[in-house]
């Protein structure tokens, strides 16, 4: 049996388990036909699943709803970092920095088993560099500030690199241009298990939340927004709640256009896209900035197992939120950056997965989105309705406490928040250390599921088949696709392949590979019938191959 180390919990109504939290979707459906809520939260990635936790925190019959998968939109297709931002203290938004940082800590405490140290460094290089070291004194003035005003926090000050310290954590960095680097401290987290834990916490106070549910429309009482009429698993009913939120983040303008008929759109979308390559290609032990030749933009590439992720983000975008992928063009500028600051070449064959994925921003259509600010914006409608739009992974808890005060407002009552020092699930009496030193499976589930890791490991040992691999070459088990179906609403192939796990990710074409497997696996648990298993493996490998003809093919999206 798999045991966790631990030490003594903080004091939490989502502390550690007896017994796993199984989320019933019968159950759960009859509850959302049936009730009548304090608050209804329409949208089920990061910010929606925070208001949800908020509001049952604070004692508010809540239900949270997702057209999808939780964290199905934006929220799996983030760039994973939890940080304050550089980019925003050059763009003068010293508050911002400063309250991400102090959320970014919040985060490290009440989810140290999902948010994660992780070291980033800057190459000083002598030309065609992010900076020169004309520009690289200058650069370190930004980051004593990012320093002082809460980058400390994280238990490390950035330092001065020199060429053989910057080849120590990136031996593949071209260095002759090279003339040392700078080095700082933020964190990275795996977006949709954070997504995920967030709910699930949320449903261990109290909350019903059910993913799969489309709102068809909102109901109305007396001019007010009195619910929603829905359409989950084949069938259709009504949600009735005194208040109602928006947090359906690029798609907001389309439910706030039902509940005023003159609103004006707000929403600008931002594309962001990564790409993941092989580490042994790459070979660093951190986080590396580079520049894009020809762009004033730059790229990052983060070590994530054996694998690394290149990205960028904020780039214009056009076409439908349903269908966003990165493309082969931005494929081939990353590779360009990333060919252009480390030695070897990296070629499209190369490139093991993908995503593409759109931010929310709030603002006028004119400038640069690189531009934008990152603030979050948060409005009672003329019907009553709370919308929040904008902000960013770093500051969902507060953006869901905010939310709620609002909420608090629509309904005339009064409640504080509990969140800022409220462990998610799985969080208390977590050991990081310890948990990293158990290694193999133990270590691996541990920085999955925190202290509910027991509960995985309660599957492997009543059958040790379940040990296995589901893709092989990557760490994720049979266990795990057991676990998301009984507890964790998985519904399909691809809620386990692309977030219940990162397969898609990081290995998209052994993931198909995994498809039909996990299929059974599901089915088994869920009462599939044989076609449905057949869909739901035909679906995933129809979006797969439809993601790489995109990539690989320059097929339009």
């Amino acid at each position: 049996m798999i045991t966790m180390p631990a030490r003594k919990p903080r004091r939490s109504a989502a502390a550690t388990r007896r017994a796993p939290l199984l989320l019933d979707r019968a159950a759960a459906s009859r509850r959302l036909a049936d009730d009548t809520y304090d608050v209804l939260v329409v949208g089920g990635g990061i910010t929606g699943a925070y208001a949800a936790l908020d509001a049952a925190s604070r004692g508010l019959r809540t239900a949270l709803i997702e057209k999808d998968d939780f964290a199905s939109g934006t929220s799996s297709k983030s760039s994973k970092m939890v940080h304050g931002g550089l980019r925003y203290i050059e763009q003068g938004n010293v508050n911002l920095v400063r309250h991400s940082l102090l959320e970014r800590h919040r985060f490290r405490q009440n989810a140290p088993h999902l948010v994660h140290r992780l070291p980033f460094l800057f190459p000083v290089l002598e030309k065609e560099g992010v900076f020169d070291a004309r520009l690289a004194k200058g650069f370190e003035g930004l980051l004593w500030t990012y320093d002082l005003v809460g980058g400390w926090r994280i238990g490390k000050l950035h330092q001065r690199l020199t060429v053989p310290e910057v080849l120590a954590q990136a031996p593949t960095l071209r260095a002759e241009n090279l003339k040392g680097g700078l080095l700082y401290f933020d964190a990275r987290t795996d977006d949709a298990r954070l997504v995920l834990t967030v709910a699930r916490t949320a449903a261990a106070l109290g909350a019903t939340v059910l993913n799969g549910v489309r709102a068809d429309g909102l109901l109305m009482s007396g001019g007010r927004v009195a619910g929603a009429k829905v359409t989950a698993d084949g069938d259709t009913f009504e949600i009735r709640a005194h208040a109602v939120v928006n947090a359906t983040g690029v798609w907001t303008d389309e439910l706030d256009a039902q509940a005023d008929a003159g609103h004006a759109p707000q929403v600008r979308p931002a594309k962001g896209v990564h790409i993941v390559v092989p580490w042994d290609k790459v070979r660093i032990n951190c986080t590396v900035t580079v520049p894009i030749p020809g762009r004033a933009r730059r790229a990052t590439c983060t070590r994530w197992g054996n694998t690394v992720v290149l990205g960028t983000t904020d780039e214009d975008y056009q076409g439908s939120p349903d269908d966003v992928h990165c493309t082969r063009q931005e494929m081939e500028f990353l590779l360009e950056g990333a060919n252009t600051a480390f030695e070897g070449k990296l070629t499209p064959d190369d490139v093991v997965g993908s995503i593409g994925g759109l931010r929310p921003l709030v603002g006028g259509k004119e400038g640069a989105t690189l531009d934008m600010r990152r603030d979050h914006h948060i409005t009672i409608g003329r019907t009553g309705m709370v919308t929040v739009t904008g902000g960013k992974l770093t500051t969902s808890r507060h953006m869901g406490e905010l939310v709620i005060d609002k909420v608090m407002t629509v309904l005339g009552r009064s409640a504080r928040s509990r969140t800022a020092r409220l462990p998610l699930l799985g969080g208390a009496g977590y050991d990081a250390e310890a948990v990293a030193a158990s290694g193999g499976l133990a270590a691996h589930l541990g920085e999955r599921y925190g202290t509910e890791a027991r509960f995985v490991g309660d599957l492997v040992q009543q059958d040790p088949t379940l040990a296995e691999p589901v893709v092989p070459g990557l760490p994720y088990t049979r266990a795990e696709v057991v676990y998301a179906a009984r507890a964790e609403m998985a519904r399909s192939v691809d809620d386990v392949l692309s977030r219940r796990t990162r397969a898609r990710l990081f290995a998209r074409d052994a993931s198909a590979g995994a498809a039909q497997a996990v299929g059974e696996l599901l089915g088994a648990e869920l009462g599939f019938s044989q076609a449905q298993i057949e869909r739901s493996v035909a679906d995933y490998l129809s979006s797969v191959r439809h993601e790489r003809s995109i990539l690989l093919e320059g097929a339009a999206a």
